[in-house]
């Protein structure tokens, strides 16, 4: 199965990307790199200086070594294990030490300025803030790892990704972010249950708001979803204003453009979730990401809305016979972009501008990328890999769903910047989500909120401004 672009902020930790998007800086007036500065000198490369060829792009040096850091979160890290045996059978001779965590942020940041690790998986809710890490000069630009030979494929690194990859790890006119998994979003549902008890899947905010009394009826809650972590149902909003309102209005949102959050169009697209929470269709309870989705397959909702790392993330809970199947985020019948999907690459790698091994750390990336590797990502994680054709020959319902949603999109591919541009930005917002989810605030003060942070950043003479044109 093939796809375009994520998301968007896309993928989880873009699927969980920032959480902790407080920034990076342990003091104000300290800086990433600028805290050890003429303490730590430039550490030399270890692993350059072979010679080049299409194999060994980088020429990276035989006996050398590589560290890798996986996050490891709802897609495992066992697609990582594969990549390498993969990267292995290339380079027998190049030692790939590789280490599993959640706390990126925790363990890596402190010596992102004396002793990086050569790769690092960034993601996750300790992930370290992208846009300072850029600002700073923490990390590497990777332009050239995409025009290195693809691994097993014709053409460039880059002719080998799904549209938007690129672009979602750009920033500043430069590659820095390798996102190696591709997120549909969307919201779950158990087929078997709704063909058992004769419900139409809803396609539309009126369908489902007539279907939610027959599912009170059987004793489920219509909907739940994560109210620990604000990104999550920030995802949901974002992807209904821009139904509701249409791309533009979210570039002008990323833009910072003045009055953006108050078009009528942003509104529209809010009011449905608040009539969601005060119509009391919520499942009861302030449950985090795996809590509510336990509650999903345990039969306590009908609805739960997250990403295509649902299935892998719950494998070993689902019950016999629960099929799940994804739906696109439900739309008003005039929305200016109704039938546009919510999808994009995430699960950003990066390297150290410090690493000692840069050479073997893009090497490593581009067996991550290879036809193989995507492959066996998407055949253990039901979910794509970012890597064109990965879910081509994976058989599986979870995963089928999403390839035919992204069938369907007949417009651009939702996408959403603000969050990778600005961490106080990202952070109101997500607390704001939890807010309007809890009903502690109504989409209207929602906006106002929004417009007020904004126009804070923007006013900020000391915060790097960012912009997106498409």
């Amino acid at each position: 199965m093939s796809l375009p672009r994520e998301f968007p902020d896309l993928t989880r930790r873009t699927l969980l990307r920032r959480a902790a998007a407080a920034g990076l800086l342990a003091t104000p007036a300290a800086g990433l790199l600028a805290a050890c500065a003429g303490n730590e000198p430039d550490r030399p490369s270890s692993g350059g200086g072979a010679e080049k060829s299409k194999d060994n792009p980088f020429g990276v040096k035989d006996g050398s070594s590589v560290k890798v850091v996986i996050f490891n979160g709802g897609l495992g890290d066992q697609w990582a294990k594969e990549d390498k045996a993969i990267f292995a059978e290339k380079h027998p001779n190049i030692t790939v030490n590789m280490s599993s965590t959640q706390k990126i942020k925790t363990e890596e940041q402190p010596k992102m300025a004396t002793t990086p690790s050569d790769l690092i998986m960034n993601s996750g809710a300790d992930s370290m803030d992208r846009s300072t890490l850029i600002n700073e000069g923490a990390i590497e630009p990777l332009d050239d790892l995409l025009t290195a030979p693809a691994w097993d494929s014709e053409g460039t690194v880059a002719d080998s990704l799904l549209p938007g990859t690129v672009a979602d790890g750009t920033q500043n006119g430069k590659f820095y972010v390798v996102n190696i998994a591709f997120t549909v979003w969307g919201n779950w549902y158990n087929a078997a249950l709704f063909e058992k008890e004769g419900w139409q899947p809803p396609t539309t905010w009126d369908e489902f708001f007539a279907l939610a009394p027959k599912i009170k009826a059987k004793g489920m809650a219509p909907y739940v979803h994560d109210a620990v972590h604000g990104y999550y149902p920030r995802w949901a909003l974002m992807a209904s204003i821009w139904k509701a309102a249409g791309k533009q209005a979210v570039i002008n949102i990323d833009n910072l453009e003045d009055g953006a959050w108050q078009v009528d169009g942003v509104l529209k697209g809010l009011e449905p979730w608040e009539k969601l929470v005060k119509d009391k269709l919520l499942l009861p309870g302030q449950l985090n990401h795996t809590q509510s989705q336990q509650a999903w397959l345990d039969g306590k909702a009908a609805f739960i809305q997250v990403g295509t790392w649902l299935k892998n993330e719950m494998a070993a809970t689902i019950p016999p016979g629960f099929e799940l199947t994804l739906s696109d985020y439900w739309s008003n019948p005039d929305d200016v972009a109704a039938k546009d999907v919510f999808a994009g690459s995430g699960e950003g790698f990066v390297v150290p501008s410090k690493a000692p091994n840069k050479e073997a750390a893009k090497e490593f990336l581009r067996a991550v990328l290879s036809k193989k590797g995507a492959a066996r990502f998407a055949e253990l994680t039901k979910s794509l890999a970012s890597t064109k054709g990965s879910g081509d020959n994976v058989q599986d319902s979870a995963l089928a769903s999403a390839n035919a949603l992204m069938k369907q999109a007949t417009g651009d591919l939702i996408s959403v910047k603000f969050p990778d541009f600005y961490a106080d930005l990202d952070k109101e917002s997500q607390n704001l989500s939890e807010e309007l989810m809890a009903g502690r605030i109504t989409a209207k003060q929602f906006v106002d909120k929004m417009q007020a942070a904004a126009d804070k950043v923007k006013k900020d003479d000391s915060i790097k401004k960012q912009t997106r044109t498409a």
